[in-house]
């Protein structure tokens, strides 16, 4: 008796594990961008992008409020990378190659929690190098990659897509 109660509180278990499976994602989105000159596809590259506030001061990741990485520093983007089989950034061509966030190909992202209030912010876009113009452009909740199922379920339904890149063009300096 005491066998078939063990055996059935295991699969009892074992089904409520599989009921509430989780994604990779969870609990985080991600925000991608698509930075480039009128007319070319390519991505600009050494380009400082920040989220900033209404007065365009830097959003700085209090505690982790926004996002599970960079607790208090800046908001800042950073390029995606190709990485090998075993996660390791490539510094070199690799047939094997695949990109690490791979829903974004040669774009700049920023991992951000799923509660990140983006109709709050915008981004800054600065050129280092100040071949381009600095450019500042609003954020919305639409323009999160929400990855999981469950998230996606809740988002909308209507309107602009979701998980597509924020296409940023920029316009050259005099």
């Amino acid at each position: 008796m005491r066998l078939l109660f063990v055996l059935l509180l295991f699969t009892v278990s074992v089904k409520s594990q599989i009921t509430t499976m989780h994604c990779g994602y969870d609990f985080m989105s991600y925000l991608v961008l698509d930075v480039h000159e009128d007319g070319k596809k390519e991505n600009i590259k050494n380009l400082k992008i920040t989220i900033v506030d209404s007065l365009g001061n830097d959003l700085i990741n209090i505690n982790n409020l926004y996002s599970w990485n960079n607790s208090n520093k800046p908001m800042q983007f950073s390029l995606n990378y190709q990485i090998d089989e075993k996660g390791n950034k490539l510094t070199a061509e690799n047939p094997k190659a695949r990109w690490f966030f791979p829903y974004a190909k040669d774009n700049y992202l920023l991992s951000i929690a799923n509660t990140f209030p983006a109709d709050n912010f915008r981004l800054k876009v600065e050129d280092l190098n100040k071949k381009y113009k600095t450019q500042m452009v609003q954020l919305y909740a639409f323009n999160m990659y929400v990855l999981c199922a469950s998230q996606s379920e809740k988002a909308v339904q209507f309107g602009k897509k979701q998980n597509r890149p924020i296409d940023i063009v920029l316009e050259k300096s005099k």
